[in-house]
Formats: C-alpha cells, sequence, structure tokens
C-alpha cells in the first residue's frame, strides 16, 4: 500500500523545559528515529521541525509562522506530499511499532471511512498517532484557513471533528508519548524490562549498524550457550562474532542474508556440541581408567 508520512517534530516542549525533544533519546535511539523506524516503507518522509540528524533520508519543512501549532504544521507536512493515503505521527513516540503503523493505514483504506486513528487503552483518541486519506484532509484544512483565517493556534480537533475517522485500538504501549520527563524516565525503565530488553536491544543495535535483517535470537541465544558450556566462556562472544562473519561472506556471495545466519548458526552449533562430546567423552575414558 502506497503513503506517505508526515511526522510532527516542533512544538515548545515546554513541559521539557524547552528541550529538543525529538532528540532525546530511549534506548539509546532518538526519539525521531524510532519514529521514523515505524514507518520503513513510507513512498515520502516529511518532518515538520527544525532540521535535525536523523537515522534514515527524509524531508524537511517549516509551518508557517514556526510555532504555529499541530493544524499549520501538518498544513506544511501535507504541501509536501503526494500519495492519497497520508501517515501522520507525532515524534515522541517511542514505543510506535510497525504493525501499528499498518493497522492504522489499512482501516484508513477501507471503503466508508476518512482516515483511522489510534484510540488509546484509556479510551482517547490520538490523531497524532493516525492515516487519514490526503484529499478529504486537504479540504478540511482549507475550509478551516477561510474560516478563521489562518491555521496558527488552532487545535486539532477544530480539523478531526469533521473527518469520518475509524478508530484502531492501540496495544499497551503504542500511544505512550513523552511529554514530560517523568514520561521519558519511564519509557528507559520500561525499554529495559525483562521479557523485552533483548528485542529492544536487537533493534537498536541494528538501527546503529545499519542492517535490516529477521534476528533469530533464540538460535543465536542457543548457540552462545552451547560454545560456552562446550568450549569455554569466551567462546560465547567470539563465535557469534564468526558466525555473523561468515553469514556476511555468504551474504556478499549473493545468498539470503536470514538463510546465512541460520546455516551459520547451525554449523557452528553443531561444531560446539561435537567439541563437548569429546570432551565428555575424554572425561569418561578418565574415569573409567581410574576405576
Amino acid at each position: 500500500m502506497s503513503y506517505d508520512a508526515i511526522v510532527l517534530a516542533g512544538g515548545a516542549a515546554r513541559r521539557l523545559g524547552g528541550a529538543d525533544k525529538p532528540a532525546l533519546s530511549v534506548g539509546g535511539r532518538a526519539l525521531l528515529d524510532r519514529v521514523l523506524d515505524a514507518c520503513p516503507d513510507a513512498r515520502t518522509t516529511v518532518v515538520v521541525g527544525a532540521r535535525r540528524p536523523t537515522a534514515r533520508p527524509v524531508r524537511w519543512t517549516r509551518e508557517e509562522p514556526p510555532g504555529g501549532g499541530p493544524v499549520a504544521a501538518l498544513d506544511a507536512g501535507l504541501r509536501a506530499t503526494a500519495a492519497g493515503l497520508v501517515l501522520v505521527l507525532s515524534a515522541d513516540l517511542p514505543f510506535l511499532d510497525r504493525d501499528t503503523v499498518r493497522s492504522l493505514l489499512d482501516t484508513a483504506a477501507e471503503d466508508g471511512t476518512e482516515g483511522a486513528l489510534l484510540r488509546d487503552g484509556d479510551g482517547r483518541d490520538q490523531p497524532l498517532v493516525a492515516a487519514y486519506r490526503a484529499e478529504p484532509l486537504r479540504r478540511e484544512i482549507a475550509l478551516l484557513a477561510t474560516e478563521h483565517g489562518g491555521l496558527a493556534g488552532l487545535p486539532l480537533r477544530a480539523l478531526t471533528a469533521e473527518l469520518r475517522l475509524a478508530p484502531v485500538g492501540a496495544g499497551a504501549l503504542a500511544a505512550f508519548d513523552c511529554d514530560t520527563w517523568e514520561d521519558l524516565a519511564a519509557a528507559r525503565a520500561r525499554i529495559r524490562e525483562h521479557g523485552t530488553v533483548l528485542d529492544q536491544w536487537i533493534t537498536a543495535a541494528k538501527n546503529e549498524l545499519g542492517i535490516d535483517l529477521d534476528v533469530d535470537t533464540t538460535t543465536l541465544l542457543d548457540l552462545a550457550r552451547d560454545a560456552a558450556h562446550g568450549v569455554a566462556r569466551p567462546a560465547a562472544p567470539l563465535t557469534t562474532f564468526l558466525v555473523g562473519y561468515a553469514a556476511a561472506q555468504a551474504a556478499a556471495a549473493g545468498a539470503d542474508p536470514a538463510r546465512a545466519v541460520s546455516e551459520a548458526s547451525r554449523k557452528a552449533a553443531d561444531l560446539a556440541l561435537r567439541w563437548a562430546a569429546e570432551a565428555d567423552g575424554d572425561a569418561d575414558t578418565g574415569r573409567n581408567g581410574a576405576a
């Protein structure tokens, strides 16, 4: 499904003391980069706000006047897009995921709707975690501009109240945003919770290294365990490094990267088990001889 994405990264962040909120990090990654990672297949991604480094290329624009509010910012972003479907996101959503984005886009594309917006766990609709059909969005923005003589300072509800929007239920964290220092601290703590920290770390590491690859965490952890147990503890990180290197060579020769990792992991795991079996056999022989 073809769509454009608009990320609103302006605002004064008054409850954060004027800090550059999109650049604040959660799990070692800027909030803006985490949001951009949720919509990697957007045809065009427009960020409305001051220019700053990003993990992937985007198009930049500013609302008029700067600081003119979300409707003015949305209008500026919309002017830089051409797709019939537009994803609109705020830049402070540390836990937004691709599945949620896909649900918004699929719902917005259904007949009888002019868009879809996320409904959080408290039943509140989130117009800055939404997908809109571009034509009715442009129509309502133009009507607001005519009615009010401009868009600066207008609340989003003045826009969304006139659109037929379908709600999409949110996961536990998809709508979580960072408006205060307490929110930021909570996000940083939550990302380190047992059960999610490895997935979050792998995603951050892939982003940092420029890798787009499904990682079979279970296989790699089993390999590291077998190497540590059957050879020596330092063998675990060294073996996983060698697996990565071998997989990279295979991928460079034309192999599917995910299959290359799986095959290299299998070979290394088999070797570690054979190594351990030999050690166990030698130990048994020694015990029998001593007897």
